[in-house]
């Protein structure tokens, strides 16, 4: 018999591939583009591509809030927030799941990046 961890860190490993499966092709459709500006079908794939893996990483976040933390956002900002929440070590239950500079990173528009890099 497995126990409640297992099942969540097997669930989480079968998850795995398929995100490193979206950020190939995404990578992949990025050169391309780069050789063939003309053609928007290849940033709509890396468009896609990125989407995927970013909803595949939610669904983790959302399995991880609810099944470890027993905490999972809601409300207008929950998606911010559950980044916030996955930064977040959380003492004697994980460690954090994600880089503790991401939740910002993921909250600036495009506007307040390109003002960063100025």
């Amino acid at each position: 018999m497995t126990s409640f961890f297992e099942q969540l860190a097997e669930r989480i490993r079968g998850e795995t591939p398929e995100l490193e499966r979206v950020v190939q092709r995404a990578l992949l459709a990025w050169s391309v583009a780069a050789q063939n500006p003309e053609d928007d079908m290849y940033l709509d794939s890396v468009a896609l591509n990125l989407h995927g893996f970013y909803a595949g990483v939610e669904r983790l976040s959302e399995l991880i809030a609810r099944r470890i933390d027993h905490d999972l956002p809601d409300g207008q900002t929950w998606h911010r927030d559950l980044l916030w929440q996955m930064a977040m070590d959380i003492p004697g239950v994980r460690p954090a799941v994600i880089d503790e500079n991401t939740p910002n990173r993921k909250s600036r528009t495009p506007a307040e990046d390109e003002g960063l890099q100025q």
